[in-house]
């Protein structure tokens, strides 16, 4: 009974993992902390070798994780440990999602073809319209809006009516 507690721990911990992310994007990263992001949103052409100031935010969310990870490992809180397991999984498909397949930093796996992933590249790529840190959307990674599981041209033109 106390391992599916665990699995319990883990799993929530990825799912809360998707609101931090989102309300640090939003909040922090279109706001305090837009000169460590602000590259992100410049196309390729335009930025210096590989790494991003953006990739600091990496080590933002490695911090909280390792913490957990000492933590529960050190302390009577076990229970910590598996919050820092779930902070790491979220991390390594945020990587795989953001970097690897709607980046392409990496060149490990084409471009996938569900429906799923066609509105995560949707929302991203209409994200990433805007150069500057107001008047975005979508902000989110894994749960994003509805309407970009539609066509593109299907949910811009509900946004002209």
């Amino acid at each position: 009974m106390e391992i599916l507690f665990y699995i319990f721990i883990t799993l929530a911990s990825v799912a809360a993992m998707e609101f931090v992310a989102w309300f640090t994007h939003k909040y922090v990263m279109h706001g305090l902390l837009w000169n460590w992001h602000e590259d992100h949103h410049k196309p390729h052409h335009e930025k210096e070798g590989f790494f991003e100031k953006n990739d600091r935010f990496f080590l933002v969310f490695a911090v909280p994780s390792a913490l957990c990870y000492m933590l529960g490992a050190w302390t009577v809180h076990f229970w910590l440990l598996f919050v820092g397991i779930g902070i790491s999984i979220y991390g390594l498909i945020y990587f795989l999602i953001h970097d690897v397949y709607i980046h392409r930093r990496f060149k490990w796996f084409k471009q996938l073809d569900s429906s799923y992933s066609k509105g995560i590249l949707r929302a991203h790529g209409a994200h990433h319209a805007k150069q500057t840190k107001e008047d975005c959307e979508s902000f989110g990674l894994l749960w994003v809006s509805s309407k970009f599981f539609k066509k593109r041209s299907t949910w811009k033109e509900q946004e002209a009516k």
